[in-house]
């Protein structure tokens, strides 16, 4: 019954943007952790930004370097949908790009989330 949704994956050229959407059901995402992931082929999926409930207290979320200042991780409750902003995009971005959910207060960077989409691909060209 919980499912979670992305949209907005494409091509793009470098430098720039895309919006990906994870509509979520079966779940109040405000209650639970979001993430997003990303995997390169060949490789497992790893977290770039997660999003702590709000029953954590509305903490702003996290990022890892690599995307920190390029990518905004975003919640619109009354959607019941997060989001994923991502500008100035580069090639080494290119990806499939995955939201996932779990029953905490605070995001783990590890894989083992409870709840996972289906993927939307992101490809980015020089």
């Amino acid at each position: 019954q919980v499912q979670l949704a992305e949209s907005g994956g494409g091509s793009v050229q470098s430098g720039g943007s895309l919006r990906l959407s994870c509509e979520v059901s079966g779940i109040m995402s405000r209650d639970y952790c979001m993430a997003w992931f990303r995997q390169f082929p060949g490789r497992e999926r790893d977290s770039i930004a997660v999003i702590d409930s709000e029953g954590h207290g509305g903490d702003p979320p996290r990022y890892i370097d690599s995307v920190k200042g390029r990518f905004t991780a975003s919640r619109d409750n009354a959607r019941n949908t997060v989001y994923l902003q991502m500008n100035m995009l580069k090639p080494e971005d290119t990806a499939m790009y995955f939201c996932a959910a779990i029953d905490r207060f605070y995001c783990p960077w590890h894989n083992d989330y409870d709840y996972w989409g289906q993927g939307t691909q992101v490809t980015v060209s020089s």
